[in-house]
């Protein structure tokens, strides 16, 4: 990770740490560059979410990106998915989403893909910061004819939606479906797609104004769903994040189906099929250990990434994998998409559904969920924490216990001054008590130690 960019895009507070100033000078540097590599003008492709701020940074993104001669396709309100669908199939050198993805409102993103609509590489990111951080680094305006242009590029939106409503093998009608669309980026796309493809459908959070994205509702705030679900007695529900790239599900009764419990009842449905190529589901180090038990029992693979859907995505490409995701909602079924998509991961939990003639309810039994515990221990020296001979014997002695039974991550946050310590156990006392244990030996170091 860069000094702006981490592992999804330039994040940061909107005008504090990332400003529109940062997002004109991406344009701009993003505009010359493509433009220079590929020995013509740059076609970029831009999208937005629906907070307050996302205007202001992609009119900024777009002055640059034409300023340096690019011409700019403007999808306006849509989600990550759409962007990554509409870069790859329609030819364009990037395109770039104006998001914070599930953060509050007062935040706000850039989030780079490059021509196949993949997060873009390290190479890039790595130029692009380069030229934030330039004092004396002048880069030639276009002018006359040379001047870039914008397009109104709605029609690409539209396109998406066309795209996923392809996808549909059975007609929803019959099912009663819920749909939390966060107050963000499908709030006008997600019932057209479920409506065309005959379910009955009730959306709730679908009035965004500008600060009410992720506030209280969607993928990281599911209770509203929950029981939006049991109260007007639907099938089931699905809940997105503000750019829509991640979704969990509601059964029946109100019960959340994880990303975990996602890629087991698919990777099952996949199997049974014969299109589980390589047998192998790829998930993060945060994936529930109930997972990989289960895909075990199975007689299917796992592999596990780093946290990130980045990481995951980079091991499904290069190993051949057509299902991976993490715990949070982040799928992706690389057969159809280069990214998470969220609307497309409710489509396919719809399929595996109405294929083998289930309910989510039983979809939800599948999959036994270890108690977890996670404790966030924020430390002056996360590298002194690794070395800690105290962190790695309470580390030890909690392995040496749970055996095959659990486990036990510590992680260093990416972007903060904080340790996670989590584990898992076969019973959530157990959990409890030892990252306890472990989060005390962490948040002691550096600190003298009572002599025994």
């Amino acid at each position: 990770m860069g000094k702006y960019f981490g592992t999804d895009g330039f994040r940061g507070e909107a005008n504090v740490t990332l400003t529109a100033d940062h997002a004109y000078k991406v344009g701009r540097f993003l505009g010359w560059y493509l433009g220079k590599n590929k020995d013509k003008t740059a076609r970029v492709v831009v999208g937005k979410d629906t907070r307050r701020s996302s205007y202001m940074l992609e009119y900024a993104l777009v002055a640059g990106l034409v300023a340096s001669g690019a011409e700019a396709y403007m999808m306006h309100v849509t989600p990550t998915p759409s962007i990554s669908y509409i870069t790859r199939t329609d030819g364009f050198d990037c395109g770039v989403m104006i998001s914070a993805s599930h953060n509050p409102f007062t935040d706000n993103g850039i989030k780079l893909l490059n021509e196949n609509g993949e997060k873009a590489d390290d190479e890039l990111i790595a130029r692009v910061e380069e030229y934030l951080d330039a004092e004396n680094q002048e880069l030639p305006f276009a002018t006359g004819d040379k001047v870039g242009r914008i397009i109104d590029y709605a029609s690409g939106r539209n396109r998406y939606i066309g795209y996923l409503i392809s996808l549909g093998m059975y007609s929803f009608r019959g099912v009663k479906v819920g749909l939390d669309c966060a107050n963000g980026a499908v709030w006008n796309i997600a019932r057209s797609v479920f409506e065309a493809l005959g379910a009955t459908t009730y959306v709730i959070h679908s009035e965004p104004d500008g600060t009410n994205i992720n506030l209280g509702c969607g993928s990281t705030h599911i209770e509203s769903l929950q029981r939006f679900v049991t109260e007007h007695k639907l099938d089931i529900g699905f809940a997105y994040d503000g750019d829509a790239d991640r979704c969990l599900c509601v059964d029946e009764k109100g019960r959340v189906l994880t990303g975990d419990h996602i890629l087991l009842l698919y990777a099952k449905y996949m199997k049974g099929r014969g299109k589980l190529v390589t047998n192998t589901v790829v998930a993060t180090v945060m994936s529930n250990l109930g997972l990989f038990k289960a895909l075990e029992a199975e007689g299917i693979e796992a592999a596990k990434t780093a946290v990130g859907d980045r990481y995951v995505y980079e091991y499904m490409k290069e190993h051949g994998n057509k299902l991976g995701g993490e715990q949070s909602g982040h799928i992706i079924f690389s057969k159809y998409a280069t990214t998470g998509d969220g609307i497309l991961t409710s489509l396919k939990v719809m399929e595996a559904m109405l294929a083998n003639k289930t309910t989510a309810g039983k979809m939800y039994d599948m999959l036994t969920m270890y108690p977890q515990t996670l404790i966030n221990v924020k430390v002056q020296d996360k590298s002194a924490v690794r070395e800690d001979e105290g962190v790695r014997a309470a580390i030890a002695e909690a392995e040496e216990k749970l055996g095959d039974n659990g486990r036990v991550l510590v992680r260093e946050s990416g972007t903060e001054p904080v340790v996670r310590v989590m584990v898992e156990a076969s019973s959530e006392r157990e959990c409890k008590k030892l990252a306890a244990k472990i989060a005390a030996a962490v948040a002691s170091v550096g600190k003298p130690r009572k002599k025994k």
